[in-house]
């Protein structure tokens, strides 16, 4: 099995949840990482500067890409979302000590799993039962 095959695929909806026309903007938003409110700005610049082909651009999304199934939408804590909003390096360093923490704690647990006393004591254990 390949790194490919084991990693989802990401795939693109709209997002009915916070649309305002068809999703599309939401939908780009979530598929790409961006801010809602900068795609939803893009979006009415290109109307702006192409009319008929942002219009028909939109409306062929809005017909071709489905909407998003409700395993498909993100689930996002709201408590985090407003912690990034808030203060993103600080969230940042939060997540990164976390990381941190647990990558040491992952490391004490390999030591201990390929260490001689835990063979050891997987052949005590045998030994009792």
């Amino acid at each position: 099995m390949n790194a490919r095959a084991s990693t989802p695929r990401r795939r693109f909806y709209r997002n009915s949840e916070r649309a305002w026309l068809g999703g599309v903007c939401a939908g780009l938003a979530d598929y790409f990482g961006f801010n809602l409110k900068i795609t939803r700005v893009l979006a009415v610049v290109a109307l702006f500067m192409a009319t008929p082909m942002a219009i028909v651009a939109y409306l062929a999304v809005v017909v071709l890409v489905p909407a998003a199934p409700e395993a498909a939408a993100p689930r996002v804590d709201p408590e985090i979302r407003r912690a990034v909003r808030s203060s993103p390096s600080q969230t940042m360093a939060d997540v990164r000590g976390r990381f941190k923490a647990l990558d040491r704690r992952l490391a004490r647990l390999e030591k201990h799993v390929t260490s001689s006393r835990y063979q050891l004591d997987q052949e005590f254990e045998q030994l009792r039962d």
